[in-house]
């Protein structure tokens, strides 16, 4: 499994299922994070940022619709949220996507099918294209095949690991990627460690990048959760 690949978060209380998913997504190489009830979830959120979340509808210690809402008041309200429960009725769907939801999976999943809604959405917001992809955010190119970034056509002088570090930004702008989640893919490195190495290259970055808002694009703290590359 890929280093840089996404992360699929899987709110389930039923361990079978949740086990058998977490297999279905490994095996199309995704990494995973899991979480029993809500709690656990909003407690493991501030450190353990994912890419997009499965979320079953009946919890132990909520509703889907309710962790949805909480999700989408949140520091990461734009994170991708696909519903995965065995509630199939229209009515139900209808709440679902009205309520937040960016897609909504019936159970028993197949797992083809699955898969495929996971891999279709992670497109729409740019996560699930080659690495090696080169990508815009304009005025912003990232040249991923030749490691390099430029602004408005002039390359700008990075270091391998500041290229990394804002690749890994870029491709998940609007989302906030905790200091945990950039040492575990940027650096390499268990999470224990400390992450003032990841505000220096941060601050860094900012400045080389100009990223303050002035050319369209902030690198905002956000507190307890780590950073967000925002508009301006």
């Amino acid at each position: 499994m890929e280093q840089h690949a996404p992360v699929i978060g899987f709110l389930e209380d039923d361990p079978d299922q949740a086990v058998l998913v977490e297999h279905w997504l490994k095996q199309a190489g995704y990494r995973v994070r899991l979480f029993k009830t809500a709690a656990e979830f909003r407690r493991r959120q501030g450190s353990e940022a994912i890419d997009l979340l499965l979320l079953d509808w009946m919890l132990p210690d909520a509703s889907g619709p309710q962790v949805l809402q909480w999700v989408r008041d949140s520091a990461n309200a734009r994170l991708p949220v696909i519903f995965l429960t065995a509630r199939g009725s229209e009515e139900d769907l209808v709440r679902g996507l009205n309520s937040g939801g960016d897609d909504y999976v019936v159970k028993p999943a197949r797992q083809a099918e699955l898969v495929a809604r996971v891999s279709a959405l992670l497109r729409r917001i740019g996560l699930a294209g080659d690495e090696m992809e080169s990508f815009e955010l304009a005025p912003y190119r990232i040249d991923a095949s030749h490691r390099r970034i430029s602004f408005a056509g002039k390359d700008i002088e990075l270091t391998p690991r500041e290229f990394d570090l804002a690749a890994f930004i870029f491709r998940r702008h609007g989302r906030i990627v905790s200091r945990d989640s950039l040492l575990e893919n940027v650096w390499n490195m268990s999470s224990a460690v400390s992450t003032r190495t990841v505000d220096t290259h941060i601050s860094r970055l900012r400045k080389k990048l100009e990223l303050n808002g002035e050319h369209g694009w902030r690198l905002a703290a956000v507190y307890q959760h780590g950073y967000r590359l925002e508009q301006a």
